[in-house]
C-alpha cells in the first residue's frame, strides 16, 4: 500500500534562498542525514564557489554526495541518480530519514521520477568536442545545435549554461531519446514516496542576498580556491570550471577583465541562474512552498514544515 512506502524529504528551492540552514535544522528535528542534489558541490576542492557549509555548519549531521569527484571527471545524471538513492537506501535501513537538499532540477527530477537515463552513460570524447564548439563559435552556436534536435530541452535550458546544453545533446546522442521524451509522461518513482518542499523568497530578498554570497565568496578566498585549482593541473576547459564563480573568476585571472566586473557579471548571472531554478521547480505539481521571508523566526518556518510533513505522512499522500 502506498502507505507503507518509506518517505523521503526534499528540500528544493533556488541558489541562496537559505536551504542549507533549512536542511540542517530540518535533519537534526527528523534523525535525518543530507543528500545533496547540486550539480557543482558535487566536485572536490570547490566549497567556496559552490557554497558547500563547513564542517562547523553541518553540525555533526551526515552529508553525502559532495566533493565526490575530481573538477575534470565527468559526471551524469545517471550516475548521480544511482548513488543518491544507494544512500537513501543505507539511510533508510539505519532507521533514519534521508533528506534531498538542492537546486539542480534534473538531479532532484531523476529522483522524483523514474527518468530512465540508464542508456545514458558518459562520453568524454562527444563532451569534449561539444565543449570546443562553445569556446570557439560560441554558447549560441551550441544552443542553435540543441534547437534543431530537441527544441523542448533547448527553450528551457539558457544558452550559456553550456554543462546542461551539452547534457542533453550527449542524451541524445546516447540514447536516441531527447531530454523532453523524459518528461512527457513522467513516472514517479516507486520505491519511495517523496514529499517536497520548496523554499522561496521575495525576488529584491532573494537578490539581495545572491549579492551578499557573492560578496563574501570573494572575501573568503574564491580567487584563492579557483587559483589552487589550476595550480594542481585542472585545465581551464575542466567540466567544473564551466560553473557560476568559476567562470567568471578564471577570466579575471586570464586579465579579460578587472574583478569588479568579474564580481558584477557572477552576480548578475547568478540572479538569472536562481530565476531559471525558481521556473523550473514551479512545474511541479506535488510540492509544498514555503516563503522564507515571512517568518521572523527560523524556527518558527520549521514547525510549519514539520507540521506539514506529519500531516502528508499521517494522509498517505
Amino acid at each position: 500500500m502506498e502507505q507503507q512506502k518509506p518517505v523521503v524529504i526534499f528540500v528544493v528551492g533556488p541558489t541562496a534562498v537559505g536551504k542549507t540552514e533549512t536542511t540542517i535544522s530540518l535533519a537534526k528535528e527528523l534523525n535525518g542525514e543530507i543528500i545533496y542534489a547540486d550539480s557543482m558541490q558535487i566536485y572536490k576542492g570547490m566549497d567556496i564557489g559552490t557554497a558547500t557549509p563547513t564542517l562547523e555548519e553541518m553540525d555533526g549531521i551526515p552529508h553525502h554526495l559532495v566533493d565526490v569527484v575530481n573538477p575534470d571527471e565527468n559526471f551524469s545524471v545517471a550516475e548521480y541518480e544511482k548513488l543518491a538513492k544507494d544512500h537513501i537506501r543505507r539511510i533508510l535501513n539505519k532507521g533514519k530519514t534521508p533528506i534531498v537538499s538542492g537546486g539542480t532540477g534534473l538531479y532532484i527530477n531523476s529522483l522524483l521520477f523514474d527518468m530512465d537515463f540508464g542508456d545514458a552513460h558518459s562520453n568524454p570524447e562527444l563532451r569534449k568536442k561539444y565543449y570546443r564548439t562553445a569556446e570557439v563559435e560560441g554558447n549560441d552556436v551550441l544552443h542553435q545545435h540543441l534547437m534543431k534536435i530537441d527544441p523542448q530541452a533547448a527553450l528551457e535550458i539558457h544558452p550559456n549554461n553550456v554543462i546542461k546544453v551539452v547534457r542533453a545533446l550527449e542524451i541524445n546522442y546516447e540514447t536516441g531519446k531527447n531530454v523532453g521524451n523524459f518528461r512527457e509522461n513522467p513516472r514517479p518513482v516507486v520505491e519511495y514516496r517523496p514529499i517536497v518542499i520548496a523554499l522561496s523568497r521575495k525576488r529584491k530578498d532573494l537578490y539581495e542576498r545572491i549579492n551578499r554570497r557573492v560578496d563574501l565568496m570573494i572575501e573568503d578566498g574564491l580567487i584563492d580556491e579557483v587559483r589552487t585549482l589550476l595550480e594542481k593541473g585542472y585545465e581551464r576547459d575542466s567540466v567544473a570550471f564551466k560553473g557560476l564563480g568559476y567562470k567568471e573568476i578564471i577570466k579575471y585571472i586570464d586579465g579579460e577583465y578587472p574583478l569588479h566586473d568579474a564580481v558584477r557579471i557572477l552576480k548578475r548571472n547568478t540572479r538569472r541562474f536562481a530565476k531559471r531554478q525558481l521556473t523550473w521547480f514551479k512545474r511541479y505539481d506535488s510540492l509544498k512552498w514555503f516563503q522564507v521571508d515571512r517568518y521572523e523566526k527560523q524556527q518558527d518556518l520549521l514547525k510549519d514544515i514539520i507540521s506539514y510533513i506529519n500531516e502528508q505522512r499521517e494522509n498517505g499522500q
